[in-house]
This record gives C-alpha cells, structure tokens and sequence, in this order.
C-alpha cells in the first residue's frame, strides 16, 4: 500500500498540468457498459472521479445500465451525460472485456483483457482488436518500477474471498455434521457494504472466544500465500476473527493441540516452502531468473495441518506448483490413528478441508483446478481419487472456491478503490489518437508498456502472444497419439454434422478454427476429440500454416475465394485437403503442384455441387453402360424453409450468405436448349428468365439457370445432350418480389458506405432521385412506377419496412445493406426447420430407340433440436469424403471432383445410411 501511496505522489505534478491542459479543450472520455457477465456490477470510476473529469471541462459519456451497482443519477450530478451512444469519445473505458461486435474501430480502450497468456477464450477478442486498430490499454500490464501492478482490485479480491470461503467453511462443517459459528456468515454479495460483512465475521469470532467450536474437529488452521494485496485484503478479513499468526513450521504444533477458542493462520513467502531441487537451498536473486529449478515442499510441511488454504499467488507455467493431484490425493487420507469419536461428535475425513483459490490461475499453483466457479455456484468438491469435481459441499473431497471476478461482489467499494488508483493516469490517456502512430503519444512508461494493441498490430512488448498461443495450441492438438488430425476451417451452417460424423472414430481428432471462437467451442462442447481455436485466415497466414502442419487433412468451410490460399499451404506442407465449393479456376492452376506434392485435394463435395454431380454421373454412367445416348440433362437444387416456414413475400429464408444470395439474383447465365445456347446478360434479367417447376407441384416452385451449364458436357461426357440446364429453385413469387430490388439499384456491391442513422425511405429517394423531403404519397407512387406497378413488389418493400423510416443497417454498399436489413428478418427461429429440394433429369436414348428420362429427387427436411437440410447435405458429403482420404479410399493425386464410380460410388452408399433417401422414377417415350 505503502508502495501506491508513494507512486501517486510522484505523479502528482504531472497531473495537475495534464489537468490545466485540458480546462479549455473538449476532450471526451465514455465509460461503457459492463456486459460480458451479469453480476458485473463495478465501474471504472467513480461519480467523484467523473466530477474532477467535468470540472476540468471534459465531456464524461456513461451508457445506461440498470446493472451498475453506483446508480447512473449519481454519474449525471457528477456532471457526466448518460446515453447510449459512446461513438464520440476517443477513450472508452471499462472494468472487464466488451463483446467483439461491441468494439468501435480506432478508438482507445482501457480494460482487463485477460490476453496476455494467450487464453484462447480471449483470442476472437484479441483479433478483433487488431482488425478494427483499436489501441488498447491494458489495466494488468500497468506496473511500477518493481514490476508490481498499481491499478487493481487486488485487496477487494482478498476480501471478497475470504467472505465466501468463511461461508463455504461453515456449509461444508455442517455437511459433515458439525454446526459452527461460520453458519453465521453469507457470501460476499449479500451484504449491502463491507461493514456488514465484517459485522458478521466478529459475531462468528465472537462465538469462538466463547468456546463454541466442536471440540471433534480440533483447531481450525489457515495458510494465506504471497504477501501482496490479495493476501492483506484476505488477512484484514481473518483479523476480525479471534486469530493468532504462527510461523508455518509451527502449524503442526497448533493444529494438534491448539486454543479451540481462538483460530490460527500463517502467512506463506516464497523461504517458507520454496528450496532448489539439487540441494534444498532457497537463493531469492536465483529464483527470480531461474525458477525452474526450484521445487516447493509446501505439500509436507504445510498443507497437512492446514484446514483452508487462501491461494493469492500469481503462477507462471516455470515455477513450482502448490498442489497437484497427487498431493490432495495423500490429503485426503485419513489420519493413521484417529481420535475418539462418537456418532453425534465426528471426526474429520481429513485435515485439509477447503481451498480458496484467489488467483483463480486454472491449471495453475493449484494444479487440480482446471476450472473456476462462479458467484451463483462459488463451490464445488474435488475429489482426488475421482479427479472429478461436482457441484456441491457434500460427499468426499476437498470444498473448492475459485471464482475469478470476486471484486465484482463488493462493487462500490471496488469501483472507488480502483477509480482512485486509475484516475491519475486518465489525464494522459485522454488526448490517445488510436489512428496516431504509439510512438507520438506522450505516454508515461505505466501506460505505455500497457498497451497490447495499437494501429492494427499487437506492440513489441506482446508480440510474443502469437508465439505462445501458437504453441500451446500445438501442445494441445498433439497431445494424443496415434490420432488421425483433421483441421476444419469454418464454424458456421454445416460444420455440425461434419465433426460430428468424423469424431464417431475414436481415433479422429478434429480442430475447429474459425473466426467465431464461441461456435467452435460449442462444437467442441458437442463432440469428443473436438479442439477449439481462433483464426482468421485472411489476416493470419503464418497462423494458419502453423496449424496446416499440424494435421492430416485439412476441410475448408470458408467462401471459396480462401480455397486457393488454403490449398498452397496444404500442397507445401503436403496435407490433404476437402472443400464443398466450385473448382475456381484459381485452383485448377494447382493441379500440377498438387500432383507433384502427392496430395489429394477434394472439391465440390457438399449439395451443389456435390450430390447433383454424383446422382447425375451414377446415372449417366449406368445409362452408358446400358448402350444409352445422354440427350438431355436437367438439375434444379435449392435449399428453402420448410412450406410452413415461407410466410414472407420472399417465401425465402437465408440457410447462407445473404449477400451471395441476393449478388446471384442479377449474374448472368449460359444453358443449352435444343442445340441453342441460350446467354442471359447480367443486371437483373435472370429474374425475368424464372419459368413454373411443376415436377413436385405440391410445394409450388419456380426456377431459373444458374452460371455455365454448357461447360458440363465436358465434364458428365454428355457432348451428346442437346439440352442441358443446371438451375435453382424457389417457391413462386421469390422473383418477382426480388425483382423489385434490383429495379430500385438495391442490388448494387459498388462502394457505397451507408452512414449513420440512415433512413431506408432516404436511401430509395436517393435511388431513384427523388428529394428526401417528398411527401409520402408522392414517395410510395413514384417507387410504385419505378418497380413496373408490380403489387407484390410494393407489398415486398412495406412488409421489409423499407417505404418508412426504418434505419438502413450501416455497411460499406447497398448491397450489403440489404443483406444485413433481410438477414435480421428472414433468418429461422429456433423452431423452425429448413428442408433441401434437388432434382435431377436424365434423358437417355435406348438402342431401341425408345427415349426414358430418369426423374431422381431428394428432399430432405431440417430437424429444429439437431441438424438443418442444408448443413446435413453439405456437411455429410464432405465429412464422408474426408474419411475416405483419411482411410485410403481416394487415392488419386492433384485436384478430384465426385464424378467417378470410386468416389460417388460409396458415397452415395454412405449419405443412404445417414438418412439422404433419393427417389428414382422413369418415363417412357417411343
């Protein structure tokens, strides 16, 4: 504390004059809203800090939260202004992480990251913090001279943790059949402030003095480790309580024949228990540059006559641990020669009876605690023999507390406290320019070594973060021997299914990386052998060969422009690899340096393409074999709501990319009919080529050509077709609705960027060269005129909301703006099922001369609790593809697409068995 005060001190003239600087410029500060956890309740700073801010003449934003335990009218007197949006500060700070789609691009940022281990729950942050150049501050990296942290919640911690495992201490007493005055004590957040806290703990030490502990259980000991202001605040608790300190070599004595009317606890340094591995000696100037070769004999000496631990030291993965798993496991042995006891009066299990693990380092000094609790379930009982921990203070084990956001139990005291010690560094902060070079800040050494990101990359001091996170990454992905390694980029629709069939083979592992960690560790949650990472593949290349090596086979997931990246990786690294989308011209150019790599690159392994091409050539292929001439051929595919799903005027709902989608509806497209190609321009006129599909008449369908079907002759061998069409279906009406779009300029990817608080009724004024300030009527006819006085077209734009004052969501065209407006609204509820329509037609001409057209068609439907039609008749395809790589199956080198007997062959066999039933029927014609 001593050490705080003094450092203030120092800073006192340079904040005065940071202070004058800015009592005639408008800076603006915002303190935003805590949102990652609901019982975050701390700020930043306090309403007294904010008043020094405005009183100095800057403009303090403060985003509403009914959440804050420091109610926001506090916050208005101080003279801060409470609003929503914060966009107009240039530092925004907080306590703990905003959500990723919640950071706004180039500004400052204060908060406790938690990235500088390279947890891999903060890595999607920490890359959204490069993408979008936010410079960030980062409240743990602020440290003195000495290395030690000047602003933190550190003694509320201690605080707060020794609240709760006091608490703990009495259920778990109780569970094992004692009644202590510990019962008197709650959790920390129960009490109003910490004065009533207290006043429960002297009731509870009050009742000690008086000799009301079970004498069965003998003297109640506690070791509190390190020195610093989690282990004092945890200490000023215990002072409340009727307590003498020992020395730890005299824990032994005292826990055996101890005061009952009083309890003992000794403070743990690093001399107490920390020796060198070759001949016990404990040199400090050594440890600190060598700590590896230090072990820690606090496992006999101390633990074994300790009652509660309060572990309050930070842990690096060099120095010795604490505890590990087989040391609670001879802890919780029961005493050689116990004491007398009687039903009503037992005896304990063990002495060691509950850890509060302050640091809350998983996997840390304490080894077994691979995970924290939280404030709404703080205990949890690890049982060494099980290596399992349950939800609970019964049963066998040792009573664990480990929640890592305890301050946030005691949120006004917690706010003042470190409001006081982060207030005088906020001066220099203000005048930040996230789009400045670092190096022109005038930053003291504090702030300055505290900044992680700035300008798009992570600074000199961080860099490492890449480093290690890459190498734990590889730790955890090579773990298990003798596993077949498969690295799936991509999270998004269809990933389910793949994982999931893969990792039915005890032998696959499967990494997921994408640039959403949350989905990949969901998937990792579902399924066994599953491993989550983050990656952005467009921004890190290195990161993704890293990975690439690391595997056997790579599926890619991402939009097909990643593919030709992706796969020169894999060709150099000689990895196999699986894709769902079209062979790009972009990667035929591989062929070669795939062959010559000896890897096999499978593409257009989903739905279409994928199983189209693989029903069309088993037919075709049966048909040549039969001495049959291919005369025409016809595909329709399309993935839609289930008909119950359709109510909107698109009748459409997005199971993909919204903005290919919509970008497909004006390309162009080439079939053949009857011996004519037949070329439809770009622009729109696609729409105008839509013609009724009546095959399946019950869904209602219409349909229109997709791309170059022409170049399929070549590739079915079918030069003999005099027609051939490869289209997609929707149900009626879609085209004529989306016509409406494309009439009014909204399907427009030129750079456009939508501003702020943009109105849709403006935007189409401004398409279509009107004046914003138009009448309504006026405004509603001339879009009628401009969209050929189409009903269902009007009908469209007011059901979308887009004939109002509805805001344009902000994008950097048109295009995408209608993506994301349409998106909002037409995605599927939880509830709702999506289903997969394909039809294929295959004329073929006998010897005989009679003509059969084969009608194969596949409909399947989505399960609303598993799996959607789209993700099953993407993801299986690729997934059984994937396996037969990985199995041998598919042997040929270079690029392969499903078109021979060897490839659709078993795996048409394998999609029957995962449920994809196709119906095959045939028509006559003499």
């Amino acid at each position: 504390m001593f050490r705080l005060l003094s450092r203030h001190g120092k800073r006192t003239q340079s904040c005065l004059t940071s202070q004058r600087r800015y009592e005639h410029h408008r800076a603006v500060i915002a303190i935003r809203r805590e949102d990652i956890n609901p019982w975050e309740r701390r700020a930043p700073l306090a309403p007294r800090h904010i008043k020094e801010l405005t009183n100095a003449g800057v403009k303090v934003l403060v985003q509403p939260s009914n959440s804050r335990a420091i109610h926001e009218k506090y916050y208005m007197r101080a003279g801060a202004v409470i609003q929503e949006d914060i966009s107009e500060a240039s530092l925004i700070i907080g306590v703990k992480r905003p959500p990723e789609e919640k950071l706004i691009p180039r500004k400052t940022y204060a908060f406790f990251s938690h990235t500088i281990k390279a947890q891999e729950a903060n890595m999607g942050l920490l890359e959204d913090l490069l993408k979008k150049e936010v410079r960030l501050i980062d409240y743990e990296k602020m440290v003195d001279a000495n290395g030690y942290r000047i602003v933190a919640f550190g003694q509320w911690a201690g605080v707060a943790g020794m609240i709760n495992i006091l608490h703990g201490l009495g259920l778990r007493f109780l569970a094992l059949g004692h009644h202590t005055p510990f019962m008197h004590i709650g959790m920390a957040h129960n009490y109003r402030n910490v004065s009533q806290a207290i006043h429960s703990v002297r009731d509870c030490g009050y009742e000690i003095s008086m000799g009301l502990m079970p004498k069965s259980i003998g003297p109640v000991t506690f070791c509190f480790t390190g020195t610093g202001n989690v282990s004092k605040g945890a200490q000023d608790i215990i002072n409340e309580l009727p307590v003498e300190y020992v020395e730890p070599h005299e824990l032994k004595d005292v826990s055996e024949t101890g005061d009952m009317t009083k309890v003992y606890a000794t403070v743990l340094s690093r001399h107490h228990h920390l020796m060198r591995k070759s001949d016990g000696i404990y040199d400090p100037l050594e440890y600190e540059y060598h700590p590896e070769l230090y072990t820690s004999h606090f496992r006999t000496s101390v633990a074994p006559y300790t009652t509660c631990l309060i572990n309050g030291i930070y842990w690096d993965p060099h120095t010795p641990r604490l505890l590990r798993r087989t040391d609670a496991q001879r802890l919780m042995r029961p005493p050689k020669v116990p004491p007398a006891a009687t039903e009503g009066s037992p005896v304990l299990p063990h002495k060691l009876l509950a850890i509060c693990d302050i640091s809350a380092d998983t996997g840390g000094s304490i080894e077994f605690m691979i995970e924290c609790t939280t404030i709404d379930k703080p205990f949890c009982m690890y049982d060494a023999d099980q290596h399992i921990d349950h939800d609970s203070v019964e049963g066998n084990g040792i009573l664990m507390c480990s929640i890592d956001n305890l301050p946030a139990q005691l949120p006004i005291e917690a706010t003042e406290y470190f409001g006081d010690r982060l207030f005088p560094y906020i001066w220099e902060m203000l005048p930040s320019d996230a789009t400045r070079p670092l190096d022109e800040e005038d930053f003291s050494p504090q702030v300055r070594d505290a900044v992680i990101t700035s300008n798009g990359v992570l600074t000199p001091k961080f860099e490492y973060i890449e480093k290690l996170r890459e190498r734990m990454e590889k730790a955890q992905i090579l773990k298990k021997a003798g596993m077949k390694r498969v690295l799936l980029l991509g999270s998004g629709y269809v990933s389910g299914p793949v994982v999931e069939y893969l990792t039915r083979d005890e032998k696959t592992q499967v990494t997921v990386a994408s640039v959403l960690l949350k989905q990949a560790e969901e998937l990792a949650a579902k399924y066994p052998n599953t491993i989550p990472v983050t990656l952005d593949a467009s921004s890190q290349e290195g990161h993704l060969d890293s990975l690439v090596k690391d595997h056997d086979l790579v599926i890619s997931l991402l939009p097909y422009s990643f593919h030709p990246l992706i796969a020169k990786h894999c060709i150099n690294r000689k990895v196999n690899m699986v894709t769902a989308s079209y062979l790009s011209p972009a990667m035929k150019e591989l062929q070669s340096s795939a062959e010559e790599a000896g890897i096999t690159i499978v593409n257009e392994m989903g739905l279409d393409p994928g199983i189209d091409h693989m029903l069309a050539m088993e037919c075709i292929d049966q048909g040549k074999a039969d001495g049959c001439t291919v005369e025409s051929y016809s595909s329709f595919c399309c993935g839609l709501p289930a008909p119950e799903c359709s109510d909107n005027p698109l009748r459409y709902k997005f199971s993909w990319s919204p903005y290919g989608v919509l970008l497909n509806t004006i390309s162009p497209a080439i079939f053949l009919r009857d011996n004519e190609v037949v070329s439809i321009p770009a622009g729109g006129s696609l729409m105008d080529s839509t013609l009724p599909m009546d095959f399946l008449p019950g869904f209602n369908l219409e349909g229109f050509p997709n791309r170059d079907s022409t170049k399929y002759a070549e590739s079915y061998g079918i030069e003999t077709a005099h027609t051939l069409i490869r289209g997609t279906l929707r149900f009626k009406g879609f085209s004529k609705a989306m016509s409406g779009f494309i009439k009014l300029g909204l399907i427009n990817s030129e750079p456009c960027p939508i501003q702020h608080l943009t109105l849709w009724r403006d935007l189409l004024c401004k398409q279509i060269g009107l004046s914003s300030s138009i009448s309504q009527d006026a405004f509603e006819e001339a879009v009628y005129e401009r969209i050929g006085k189409d009903e269902l077209a009007m009908d469209t734009l007011r059901w979308f909301g887009m004939l109002s004052d509805e805001l344009v969501p902000r994008a950097d065209n048109v295009l995408a703006a209608l993506a994301k407006h349409l998106e909002a609204r037409l995605s599927y509820d939880k509830r709702e099922r999506d289903m997969i329509i394909l039809r294929n037609d295959v004329g073929l001409r006998h010897p005989t001369g009679e003509l059969e057209t084969k009608h194969i068609s596949l409909v399947v439907y989505g399960d609303p609790t598993g799996f959607s039609a789209m993700a099953k008749t993407v993801g299986y395809p690729a997934a059984i593809a994937a396996r037969m790589v990985l199995d041998g199956e598919i042997t040929t080198k270079g690029l392969v697409v499903p078109m021979t007997k060897e490839v659709y062959g078993p795996a048409l066999a394998r999609l029957k068995e995962e449920g994809l039933h196709f119906m095959s029927k045939s028509s006559l014609q003499e």
